[in-house]
């Protein structure tokens, strides 16, 4: 078995923090089901603004909302504005990987779906 990419969305934008929470990362309920996330799930989260790096779990945010939101200490590593990737993994089998393809997202400005390899 191989950890790998499972789901991408990239040039997400945040859209806001809140420091004083749980923790994790409320993303737009329709950007989760393109990127075939599921609420609770681990990801990475890649700033691309200042290079942070972090991991943490998805919560399901409002649908169409474009809501990108850093919770918790997470709220610490980036600022509204700042343009993110959102990584998950995936544990395949070797013949699994031979059909294998992970579901890359892409987003506008506003958090809008740009790009999507789903059919």
């Amino acid at each position: 078995m191989r950890i790998v990419l499972k789901s991408k969305i990239f040039y997400a934008t945040i859209t806001d923090l809140k420091l004083y929470y749980k923790g994790s990362i409320t993303i737009d309920a329709k950007i989760m089901e393109m990127a075939d996330l599921k609420e609770g799930e681990k990801v990475e989260v890649l700033n691309l603004n200042n290079g942070s790096r972090l991991e943490t779990y998805v919560i399901k945010g409002k649908k169409n909302s474009g809501i990108i939101c850093l919770n918790g200490p997470a709220a610490r590593l980036g600022f509204r504005g700042d343009k993110i990737v959102i990584l998950s993994y995936g544990l395949y089998t070797e013949e699994e990987l031979k059909t294998y393809k992970p579901k890359i997202v892409e987003l506008d400005e506003r958090n809008r779906i740009k790009t999507s390899n789903l059919a």
